[in-house]
């Protein structure tokens, strides 16, 4: 039977199975780490992966959807893929609190650089700018960014979420304009994703922010 798919997601021109696909493949790749690799390999593989694979079939010429396909970037070590149209981007990052739980609070696992920051204020001026303003002549460090949130909980499943980021206090993002659950099947990496989820893009201080959530 076909999944129903969120008209959120529609509109941003993805698709949930897209983001499951991606988290299911990454989750059989990490589960390959054994104690004989660094600590941090699971967290660094299973974010490296997803953002993988989502841009493997976005950015695929021969997509089954009838759009042109997707652009990707690497700059300043956050793995984006871009729309065709330049309205918005994608990027997939380790969360804590309750992802996937509008009730709750959410947010970045581990903290972020200046170049994240400066994304996440872009986002908040976005806001307050027309649909027309959003979709035509954005550059890379306007446009929309949205977050593939994914946390690993307590019994092993992973939950996930996009949302909009529009603020950080400290190096957390941690306030966000939209947030739409992604309804995951029983999906377990083995290990913890979340330990370390990409490389830092600045040396600044690490400022702790006391966060209260599941």
């Amino acid at each position: 039977m076909d999944r129903v798919q969120p008209q959120q997601l529609t509109d941003l021109d993805v698709s949930d199975e897209t983001f499951i696909g991606a988290m299911d493949l990454a989750a059989a790749d990490v589960r390959q780490c054994t104690q004989f690799d660094a600590p941090a390999m699971p967290g660094m593989m299973f974010w490296s992966r997803v953002n993988r694979y989502i841009a493997e079939e976005l950015t695929d010429p021969k997509r089954v959807s009838p759009r042109p396909h997707w652009n990707r970037t690497q700059r300043d070590s956050i793995l984006r893929v871009v729309h065709p149209a330049g309205s918005h981007a994608i990027t997939a990052i380790s969360a804590a609190g309750g992802v996937g739980d509008l009730t709750k609070k959410v947010r970045s696992k581990n903290p972020k650089g200046r170049a994240m920051a400066a994304l996440v204020r872009a986002n908040e001026q976005l806001a307050f700018m027309s649909r027309d303003e959003m979709e035509f002549g954005a550059e890379l460090d306007t446009m929309p960014l949205w977050c593939l949130l994914y946390k690993r909980t307590e019994t092993g499943l992973l939950h996930a979420e996009l949302s909009l980021p529009v603020r950080m206090n400290g190096k957390y993002v941690d306030e966000w304009q939209v947030r739409f659950p992604i309804h995951m099947p029983p999906l377990d990496p083995g290990v913890d994703v979340a330990l370390r989820d990409a490389p830092g893009d600045d040396e600044g201080p690490d400022v702790q922010v006391e966060f209260v959530g599941e």
